[in-house]
């Protein structure tokens, strides 16, 4: 056996025992927070997605599931000095890093809430839109966050959500179980209780991006791939 092909035969031998560790670990793999991930600006686009968003300077908005606060002082820097950011989190350490942060920043604007599984506390009827990012697959019984989430929504209220994709090819063998949600899944689920889609973008490379409304009278308009179709879903009645 040549030198060449030992090194070939070693090399696919390390390369099949570390797929094979990564299929055997799949649940801790699931442990793994992917917004602690380095460079995340580089694949999260905050600005473009915070563009998207389409903000006005006074909006009031709430980052569900804030983290660190990635998302929080763009959301805040967005709405300006006349707007509020509610920054939830459901964990006291969490919510006491976020505090510090805000201090540390000196945004004015930014209120940390300390949120419930099951209610992210925010003020009734005073929120124009809530971001989940990464959040989504966490909520245990969506059907009753998001039927209660309404009554946290002004009159326009939305609701966006950037959420995992599933992969394809060899590494979605590999993908972390659980931690994705399909766009017809998050439609059907958000449908059941009173949202209707009206905006998706496809410019993240690992996320889906989409926004909601609580659906009222006459608000028939659904939005796919980031452009706007004016036409109902098939199962809403005739106007």
């Amino acid at each position: 056996m040549s030198r060449l092909t030992k090194i070939a035969l070693v090399a696919a031998v390390l390369a099949l025992a570390t797929f094979l560790v990564l299929m055997t670990n799949r649940a801790e793999l699931a442990k793994l927070e992917v917004t602690k991930l380095p460079g995340r600006a580089a694949w999260q686009l905050p600005d473009r997605v915070v563009d998207a968003l389409d903000l006005t300077p006074g909006d009031h908005v709430a980052d569900v599931g804030a983290g660190d606060g990635f998302f929080v002082f763009h959301l805040a820097d967005a709405v300006g000095p006349a707007g509020r950011v509610y920054a939830v989190e459901v964990e006291e350490e969490k919510v006491r890093e976020l505090e510090r942060r805000v201090r540390e920043k000196g945004y004015e604007n930014v209120e940390v809430v300390l949120g419930e599984l099951g209610d992210p506390l925010l003020p009734d009827g005073a929120i124009d839109l809530v971001l989940l990012c990464n959040v989504y697959h966490h909520i245990e019984d969506r059907h009753d966050y998001f039927l209660r989430l309404q009554a946290d929504l002004r009159s326009n209220g939305r609701v966006a959500v950037v959420e995992p994709r599933e992969l394809g090819g060899w590494i979605g063998w590999i993908e972390p179980p659980g931690h994705s949600t399909p766009i017809e899944v998050l439609d059907d689920e958000m449908g059941a209780v009173g949202y209707r889609l009206v905006e998706s973008f496809d410019f993240l490379p690992v996320q889906s991006f989409v926004i909601f409304t609580a659906a009222r009278p006459g608000n028939g308009a659904l939005v796919r791939s980031g452009h706007d179709v004016s036409s109902p879903r098939a199962s809403d009645p005739p106007p």
